[in-house]
């Protein structure tokens, strides 16, 4: 299959480039520079210049696909602003793939995030919430999948708040480098939310399975481990970087403040079943051993 990713080059993208062209598949990224084309090159994949706001090279990406894996995000979380800005070019970047695709039956495989139900663990049949900072991602995961009904297979598989891999990434790469930054390692809360995370190569296994027999319309779970306390994570954080381990306010984080204090649990266990997805790479704690002083 000729697979067209976006965010192709990132911590995520990488490993699902890697699966895909493992299991036979071609696949061209989407790169914004010189130096993630010779990333992407490297390690195989074709190359398409250019950047998330570029609809019409989105558009000729996805025309020339036999399938469609969209990773990309500006991931800015400076300020609300920026953020929000994020989420309107994603979902400008989405409404062209999913138009280019209507009506071949080709797959469309998006990202999302797994629902935070404070209290309860959540599965693939809770809906994303639509409101707060992020909200408008879930809006555009919607839209995408509705899209089952006028001839796109498409499909979204929803990550944890941290996808790591050599202990970086994610909600747990976020509280490191902060740690690193104001020199304390610090959490919101009590610490006794919990956090569901993956490893960024079982988390690619499951978007190419995905992408070759998820059916239209459906959604799946990247859940590896279904909640890791924050307190845990900041204490191996704390330990490895050599730093004071406790509680700071939640305006420390910025824009995503609020959903770093959320306790959010996820299972995977309809994915595990219908997919056959089997999880075996290390679990978060162990991976944030890699961190390095």
């Amino acid at each position: 299959m000729r697979v067209f990713v976006t965010g192709g080059t990132g911590l995520i993208g990488s490993a699902v480039v890697a699966e895909l062209l493992g299991a036979g598949h071609t696949v061209t990224a989407l790169t914004r520079s010189d130096a993630s084309a010779a990333h992407a090159e490297a390690a195989g994949a074709g190359v398409l210049r250019g950047e998330l706001t570029d609809l019409r090279t989105l558009r000729s990406g996805a025309q020339d696909a036999d399938g469609v894996i969209h990773l990309a995000f500006g991931n800015d979380f400076s300020s609300p602003e920026a953020l929000a800005r994020c989420v309107r070019e994603e979902q400008e970047a989405l409404a062209v793939l999913g138009d280019t695709l209507t009506g071949s039956d080709r797959p469309l495989v998006t990202v999302s995030g797994t629902p935070p139900l404070p209290g309860h663990v959540s599965t693939e049949d809770d809906p994303l919430p639509t409101g707060g900072p992020v909200g408008g991602r879930a809006e555009s995961v919607n839209r995408a999948l509705a899209l089952a009904a006028h001839g796109v297979r498409s499909s979204a598989v929803r990550l944890p708040r941290t996808v790591h891999h050599r202990g970086r990434g994610g909600f747990a790469g976020m509280l490191t480098e902060i740690a690193r930054r104001d020199g304390v390692a610090g959490y919101p809360g009590d610490g006794t939310q919990r956090w569901p995370a993956v490893h960024a190569l079982d988390a690619a296994v499951l978007f190419r399975l995905a992408l070759e027999k998820a059916p239209a319309g459906s959604v799946w779970h990247a859940v590896a481990d279904g909640g890791d306390a924050v307190l845990d994570i900041a204490t191996v954080i704390g330990r490895r970087l050599g730093l004071p381990v406790a509680s700071v306010p939640q305006e420390n984080f910025g824009a995503i403040g609020p959903i770093f204090a959320m306790d959010q649990p996820a299972s995977s266990a309809r994915t595990r079943t219908a997919l056959g997805w089997r999880p075996t790479r290390p679990s978060l704690l162990a991976d944030l051993e890699n961190i390095e002083p």
